[in-house]
């Protein structure tokens, strides 16, 4: 499953918003780690007064867990995360956690991405938590 990352591979110019109104912008930069068996991300945006810098494993698929791929992030105030990855027959891919989720989907053009972020305080209830576009950068 890993090798369908592939299209996330570069570096993407990243904007959004929270639903309560903070906007966001930066660089999303997809690559592949040497061996090729993890993608690694880098995110560097602007969350209105904060700055986000956050670096993430995605690979090493769980066989117990339906071939979900495993996600680790590390960022730039000392917190940790983890989350796993999945694709549906669409080309949607689903990032889940205990309490953050969210749907990604590359454009037909492979220019251009967009994903739905959701956060849950007790893991059963979730709340829309903001919309990220991205654009390939040349």
């Amino acid at each position: 499953m890993i090798e369908r990352l592939e299209p996330l591979v570069g570096r993407w110019r990243s904007s959004g918003r929270t639903v309560d109104g903070v906007q966001i912008a930066g660089t999303d930069v997809y690559e592949w780690f040497p061996g090729g068996g993890f993608l690694v991300h880098h995110v560097d945006v602007q969350m209105g007064e904060d700055r986000v810098q956050l670096i993430e494993m995605i690979g090493d698929p769980e066989p117990t867990d339906g071939g979900r791929l495993r996600m680790r992030a590390f960022d730039n105030q000392g917190g940790y995360g983890e989350m796993r990855a999945s694709v549906d027959g669409a080309g949607v891919w689903t990032f889940a956690g205990e309490t953050m989720r969210a749907s990604l989907t590359i454009g037909s053009d492979g220019r251009t991405m967009v994903a739905r972020w959701e956060r849950s305080p007790d893991g059963a209830t979730w709340v829309d938590w903001m919309d990220m576009r991205f654009s390939r950068e040349a």
